[in-house]
């Protein structure tokens, strides 16, 4: 794991993915903290924190964006190829 995302080991206890391409049935892949790393390069991967605030100001993966279920719908890509990664500290 890199320096860079190495505060967010933590934080990313639990990480989706919606892909749109070559994913289960329900479009959701659970994926490793490697994986996050490596997704986090493509050009076609946008990262969203789903943690509070306070957690997200504390340490987040580079290039998320804070989101909550009122501002998700608006922070969505219009672009429907892109893969969406979900990572919240959550065990739950």
């Amino acid at each position: 794991m890199s320096p860079r995302t190495a505060p967010c080991t933590i934080v990313a206890s639990f990480l989706f993915v919606l892909a749109c391409r070559a994913a289960p049935a329900d479009g959701f892949s659970l994926v490793s903290v490697d994986e996050v790393e490596r997704l986090l390069a493509a050009p076609d991967v946008k990262v969203f924190d789903a943690n509070n605030r306070e957690t997200f100001v504390s340490g987040h993966l580079p290039g998320a964006v804070l989101v909550d279920s009122r501002t998700l719908a608006s922070a969505l890509p219009q672009d429907k190829s892109m893969r969406l990664v979900f990572y919240c500290k959550n065990p739950h």
